[in-house]
């Protein structure tokens, strides 16, 4: 966010910005989407719902898991949310107790060590690379000695698009099960795939899965997410949610219903995801970036630069000043080997994306 800023400011200046920052869809939502928007504000009173969310989007969602996935899901267990970032929470706070350790890979999405921290959690890194394809394993679980418990999961992961295989996903579930370690599974990324489809980990009996319309389905400012929550929480997280937001935003339920018959347009942007994404693994090793994580899924590479800097964030601000390139770095994700890596975002135009790499493979380090 504070890259953001600073580009936002250059822009403002007139400088000629490419935002590789943040990661959302630049694409809005789908006209379907909009039109039952615009339905509800007509036909809906958009009261309260109940803190779970609509029956209907509720049962919709347990539709797509069965559909998409071959899982079948009692609606009861599905829980709208606002927003994924609502899910962690209410995720945290209903399966965990402070002081609990709570293991995630390392580099990671930030905001869960934050959240983490903020619930007086203790978050247990686990430094992982290509030899275990940027993913957790049970072996690093078992490394740590004291006890762990919880598990954070991201697959595709943000900042390095990683996936676990369906097998490995289903061992780690188990390994987790059996350990009593509770497995949280940030799913938001799902969709977003190049080559094999992501697996869920919704079948594991005592797993959380949080996903979201933010990404595939090009909803980020609506603010409407889900959970599927085993039987054993899911008072507590109806009760932690009607105490934190009451109800997940009504307009957007109504919305929401309509994103899972969009998949052609949706499934278009996937399309556009691919070809910025083999754009760049084309041009980066040309403009001297050879060692990127594996990028299977979401939009996003995640460079190893410690090649050209031992201080990534000077290096971010750097690219912005001199090329205008906003891009993040790699400290966000990863607190220990984190200056010497940035992440790219490719969800933008693909032209956007074409004149980037001119410019890095252009510039004078």
């Amino acid at each position: 966010m504070d890259v953001l800023r600073d580009a936002n400011r250059r822009a403002a200046e007139g400088g000629d910005i490419n935002h590789f920052e943040l990661g959302p869809p630049t694409t809005g939502a789908p006209a379907p989407v909009l039109e039952a928007a615009r339905q509800a504000l007509v036909r809906e009173t958009l009261g309260y719902t109940d803190a779970c969310g609509l029956p209907a989007l509720r049962q919709a969602i347990a539709l797509h898991y069965r559909e998409d996935y071959g899982v079948a899901l009692d609606p009861a267990r599905i829980v709208a949310t606002t927003g994924s970032s609502a899910g962690f929470i209410l995720a945290f706070l209903a399966a965990f107790d402070p002081g609990d350790r709570i293991a995630l890979a390392a580099p990671a999405y930030p905001a869960y060590r934050n959240i983490l921290l903020a619930l007086d959690l203790v978050p247990v890194e686990l430094p992982v690379g290509r030899e275990t394809h940027f993913q957790p394993t049970a072996e690093l679980l078992r490394a740590q000695g004291s006890r762990i418990e919880g598990l954070i999961l991201a697959s595709p992961a943000n900042p390095t698009g990683a996936m676990l295989a369906p097998e490995d996903l289903a061992k780690l579930a188990r390994y987790c099960d059996a350990q009593g370690i509770r497995l949280v599974s940030d799913e938001i990324y799902h969709g977003i795939a190049y080559g094999k489809k992501a697996a869920t980990a919704a079948a594991s009996p005592s797993a959380v899965i949080v996903n979201s319309f933010s990404k595939y389905y090009s909803m980020t400012g609506w603010r409407i997410g889900w959970m599927v929550v085993p039987p054993d929480m899911l008072r507590a997280v109806e009760c932690l949610g009607q105490s934190l937001y009451i109800s997940p935003p009504t307009l957007s339920q109504h919305a929401a219903l309509a994103a899972f018959s969009c998949r052609a347009e949706l499934d278009a942007n996937v399309v556009r995801y691919a070809q910025n994404r083999a754009l760049l693994i084309e041009e980066l090793p040309k403009a001297g970036f050879r060692d990127f994580a594996p990028a299977d899924g979401a939009f996003y590479l995640y460079l190893d630069i410690a090649h050209l800097t031992n201080d990534s964030e000077e290096f971010c601000r750097r690219m912005l000043k001199e090329i205008g390139i906003a891009a993040t770095p790699g400290t966000d994700f990863d607190q220990s080997r984190g200056r010497g890596t940035m992440r790219l975002c490719f969800a933008g135009a693909t032209d956007e994306i074409a004149e980037a790499a001119r410019r890095l493979k252009s510039w004078k380090r």
